[in-house]
This record gives structure tokens, C-alpha cells and sequence, in this order.
């Protein structure tokens, strides 16, 4: 087990020398990610040369996830108004500003709760959004 006295950080001196292989700057625009005429959105890593991928999650009151699993974890950031989160068997309130991880092989849902609208960013520990779903 890696314990830690402080938050890790990595810190690497700046460089004018190049990088051994070019970078080249990916610009995804909001209209590229979305999902069908919904307003979430997503972003699939490998596709772009990266390797995390993400949801971002924008839903009414009343609208949620169906119950899943992934074989990497999951980080939730929520941005604006109230979920319960479902992680295994627990049920967590979070609100704007929030965050919560999910691990490698869990259960887990969210909802909206609240009386807004719900932004949550679902981060995936994954170049490619592998999921299991329960039905």
C-alpha cells in the first residue's frame, strides 16, 4: 500500500527543448461530442489521442443513469445542481463541486434528485468507455 503524507504531485522543470514526437493540438468542438439531439456529450480517448475518456452528463430532474460497471474506475465531478449517487451500496447526496470515485468492477448509478438541471463530468480511467450494464 502507497500512503502519502501531502497530495502527489509531479513537478517537471519547463523546456524549450522538443518533444521527441510532435504534439499536435486536438480541438473537439461541443457539437462533435454530443449524443443524439441530447445535451450530453462524449469524449472517447483513443480517439483523440488521449487516454482518458468522459461523459458530460447534463440532465433534468428526474433523469439518471441505469446501473453499470466499468473495469477501471470512474471519477464523478459534479458541476451544477443535486444527485444521489449509487456506488455499490451506498447512496451519497452530492451537490455543485462535489466529487466521488467510483472503483475498478463497481456497481453504480446517478440521479438527479435535485430541482435543477444536473451537470455531472464522468471521468473514465480508460482510452476507450468500456461499460456492463445490470438489464
Amino acid at each position: 500500500m502507497i500512503t502519502a503524507s501531502g497530495p502527489a504531485e509531479i513537478t517537471l522543470a519547463p523546456t524549450t527543448d522538443p518533444p521527441v514526437k510532435p504534439a499536435v493540438a486536438d480541438l473537439v468542438t461541443d457539437d462533435e461530442l454530443r449524443i443524439g439531439t441530447g445535451r450530453t456529450r462524449r469524449f472517447v480517448g483513443v480517439e483523440h489521442g488521449s487516454g482518458v475518456s468522459y461523459f458530460h452528463v447534463d440532465y433534468e430532474p428526474g433523469e439518471g443513469t441505469d446501473l453499470h460497471w466499468h473495469p477501471y474506475p470512474e471519477t464523478w465531478v459534479v458541476l451544477s445542481g443535486d444527485a444521489t449517487l449509487t456506488i455499490g451500496d451506498r447512496r451519497v447526496a452530492a451537490t455543485a463541486g462535489d466529487t466521488a470515485t467510483v472503483p475498478t468492477g463497481v456497481w453504480h448509478k446517478f440521479e438527479n434528485t435535485g430541482t435543477t438541471r444536473l451537470e455531472v463530468l464522468c471521468i473514465h480511467a480508460s482510452a476507450v468507455i468500456i461499460q456492463t450494464w445490470a438489464d
